[in-house]
């Protein structure tokens, strides 16, 4: 007999791929999964007289219920958290936790008193801000009024983008606050990258072994299995569902054929901004109105060149990658070698060592630093703090971090553009600290690639930005710039699968002339009446500056009809100013037209986006 017990033994009664198969697995389960076949299969042996042949089907009804709770929190803009937080679930459930998976924007906070064991996933976006469905929890999360949470263990995984000074700040506030509440952390915080994927899975490995070994749940699991198996009978069980295949992602992208591109501005415009029709071919990617697409996107060689000179290299050293030889050149054409960072300067500055940017790296310099940095990007930081001695190549690639995907709204529906996908792009190109910029994604369709190039792509899943369920339902949408690409997509779709229900677009940007995208269009569908109103604003044509916030004051006894009467109000564009102005505005509109106190009108606000009739897709 083998010393290693799951190592099959020679005269075991099975093909040799049997054998491979079952030694690969035992080694995987479980104290709970082992008991439970144990019982499966001696229940098995006592129905069939010991002839599997014989032996009754299981039956896929449910099997005993777990006991031991487990509630999992997400906080997601993009969904990257909520997709995260369903296979933290999956696997929760595999180790006989009672999951509950919860959206933050569903869930009362005064229950965190009654929770036992908790998970949180969640991401950070713009300024340190938690995502929009998770304001309000996080608002009362760190209020006075926050629930005690002295039964409870948690663990978090955060999500974010080190581009930006206030990198995971919402994930490190919920991680600091449920420790002051009084609730006892199981397993240290994970600050996660762009790049996810695996810091998460090691997270999710890691947090569930805790909590596992926290809340004695192998133990109640193996007592529950043991008594579900009934005395002469096969243990009842619960079938797997079978996984739905995902053959292109974010880790492998479609290479789609880009159709066409050019420009909706007029001559005259002081802006670029750019339609892209791209063919997904036979990829069978699909999408929803509200879905995003990702965009990995080459730099241009100009700013590689540049980086590569203030790095001290030549540009053609050589470097093996997945078994090809590339140029420096060609390598750093897919690294990020633009967004500059706090994280990424305190991590060079132990190559620079240099006292000045020691200096500035300080916490009492913090508001120095951040203004030093906008604008700026690696190769100033090169230029500013080289490095004290020559670094090599692998010192140079570790610091860097492959380019992260760009996320588009979809500017098409895919029932009126079989096989395509449309994007609505502005060109970034500016001028500072003695260098021309350029945006990566918007110049490289812009500038690099032509009709008939390849586009790596993948469909991202916005589930918090999506068209009612019932085609009867009116909606608003206020969509200035680009913002306008989704409202493009529901309004084609609505036409497309023949909705009955009202629909309002407020757009704005510089000039009418010659910024009025996709004019002939919106005309075409007020005069059919697939477009019941549209007010537009235009901000450089008058001696006064007119906002989609101003033409929403302005109709707000309509706006708030329309609200009484069902609409949901969607808002897509620059988070920074416009997205906030038009939400003020609305809880101005509703205060003076709903008769109702400010605190009142932000309830009803606040109700609006609980139930999701306010979406906001902002950027």
């Amino acid at each position: 007999m083998s010393s290693n017990p799951t190592e099959l033994p020679a005269n075991a009664p099975f093909t040799h791929e049997q054998k491979v198969a079952l030694s690969a697995l035992l080694p995987t389960l479980t104290p709970p999964q082992s008991m439970w076949l144990s019982g499966y299969f001696g229940a098995l042996n006592q129905a069939g007289g010991g002839s599997t042949a014989a032996a009754p089907v299981a039956q896929p009804v449910a099997a005993a219920a777990p006991t031991t709770p487990l509630t999992i929190l997400f906080g997601s803009e993009s969904g990257n958290s909520e997709g995260c937080a369903e296979k933290l679930e999956a696997a929760a459930k595999a180790e006989g936790f009672k999951t509950k998976l919860v959206d933050m924007g569903d869930y009362e906070a005064a229950q965190l008193e009654k929770e036992e064991n908790i998970l949180v996933v969640v991401s950070t976006w713009g300024e340190g801000e938690p995502p929009e469905r998770a304001t309000e929890f996080h608002e009362t999360v760190m209020g006075s009024a926050a629930p005690k949470m002295e039964n409870a263990r948690f663990a978090v995984c955060a999500l974010g983008d080190t581009s930006y000074a206030d990198f995971c700040q919402c994930g490190k506030e919920f991680d600091k606050r449920f420790g002051e509440l009084g609730a006892k952390r199981v397993f240290d915080r994970i600050d996660c990258d762009v790049d996810f994927e695996e810091p998460f899975a090691q997270w999710q490995r890691g947090a569930i072994a805790a909590m596992v070994e926290a809340s004695g749940v192998k133990e109640k699991a193996a007592t529950a299995v043991s008594a579900a198996a009934p005395a002469g009978g096969v243990p009842e069980f619960e079938m797997p569902a079978a996984p739905v295949a995902q053959p292109f992602s974010k880790s492998n992208p479609y290479r789609a054929i880009l159709k066409d591109a050019f420009v909706l501005n007029g001559a005259d415009s002081k802006k670029e901004t750019l339609h892209i029709e791209i063919d997904l071919g036979e990829s069978g990617l699909t999408y929803e109105p509200g879905d995003v697409v990702g965009v990995f996107a080459a730099n241009s060689a100009e700013v590689v060149d540049d980086f590569i000179r203030l790095a001290g290299f030549r540009g053609d050293e050589i470097r093996e990658v997945d078994g090809n030889y590339l140029s420096l050149q060609e390598v750093l054409a897919e690294y990020d070698i633009t967004s500059l960072s706090k994280a990424f300067m305190k991590k060079y500055a132990p190559l620079a060592k240099n006292p000045a940017l020691e200096a500035a790296l300080s916490e009492d310099n913090a508001e120095a630093l951040k203004e030093w940095v906008w604008g700026r990007e690696l190769r100033d930081l090169f230029l500013e703090f080289p490095p004290a001695d020559p670094l090599s190549l692998d010192q140079l690639l570790n610091l860097l971090r492959k380019q992260p995907p760009r996320l588009y709204s979809i500017a098409s529906s895919v029932t009126a553009h079989p096989g395509e996908v449309h994007l609505t792009i502005a060109s970034v190109r500016y001028h500072t600290h003695g260098k021309d910029r350029l945006g990566v994604c918007s110049t490289y369709f812009a500038d690099r690639v032509e009709a008939g190039d390849g586009i790596s792509l993948y469909m991202h899943r916005n589930k918090n930005f999506k068209l009612p369920q019932d085609p009867e339902t009116p909606i608003i949408m206020v969509g200035p710039g680009t913002g306008i690409a989704p409202f493009r997509a529901f309004v084609e779709e609505r036409v497309e699968t023949g909705a009955k229900g009202k629909s309002w677009l407020f757009f704005g940007d510089w000039t009418f002339q010659n910024d009025f995208l996709y004019q002939a269009e919106w005309q075409k569908y007020l005069k059919a009446g697939s477009l019941t109103k549209m007010d537009v604003a235009f901000s450089r044509d008058g001696a006064e500056k007119v906002y989609v916030q101003h033409r929403i004051a302005e109709k707000g006894k309509e706006v708030y009809d329309w609200l009484e009467q069902g609409a949901h109000f969607y808002v897509c564009g620059d988070a920074s100013r416009m997205a906030k102005d038009v939400h003020q505005t609305l809880i101005k509109v509703v205060a003076e037209h709903g008769g109702k106190s400010v605190e009142e009108a932000e309830a009803y606000v606040n109700a609006l986006k609980k139930d999701k009739r306010y979406q906001r897709d902002v950027y």
